[in-house]
């Protein structure tokens, strides 16, 4: 079986082209380590970063925009999203603060990538 992909590990964008063979796969296309390293990867157990929003209440705004600090696995994303849906914010944030540390228990944390304030008045 034959797959191609598009390395997004550097500016160049290599195409890939990967072929899953007897005990292992052969990966072509790639002008640098990257592109190996990311096509293996990929093809094996895939990650991704999260973004999304989390709702607040008596604040400046009614969601905070929120993302994980470091890639989570693709296929865990779904149950990652409902941990955000049933997420609420009720407190100031800076840029930066972790609203859910540890996610799922895979070492990756939740947080704030844009400072809110209370509500004014």
């Amino acid at each position: 079986m034959k797959k191609q992909i598009t390395c997004i590990e550097c500016p160049a964008g290599c195409l890939l082209e990967v072929n899953f063979q007897e005990g292992g796969m052969e990966i072509k296309g790639n002008k640098c380590e990257k592109g190996y390293a990311y096509a293996q990867k990929e093809m094996t157990s895939p990650e991704r970063f999260l973004t999304s929003t989390v709702a607040a209440a008596g604040l400046e705004m009614k969601r905070i925009p929120v993302r994980t600090d470091k890639p989570v696995p693709k296929a865990k994303i779904t149950d990652i999203m409902e941990v955000v849906r049933r997420k609420r914010i009720e407190r100031p944030v800076k840029a930066g603060d972790v609203l859910v540390a540890n996610v799922l228990g895979l070492g990756a944390d939740i947080v704030a990538t844009r400072s809110v304030n209370l509500k004014a008045g």
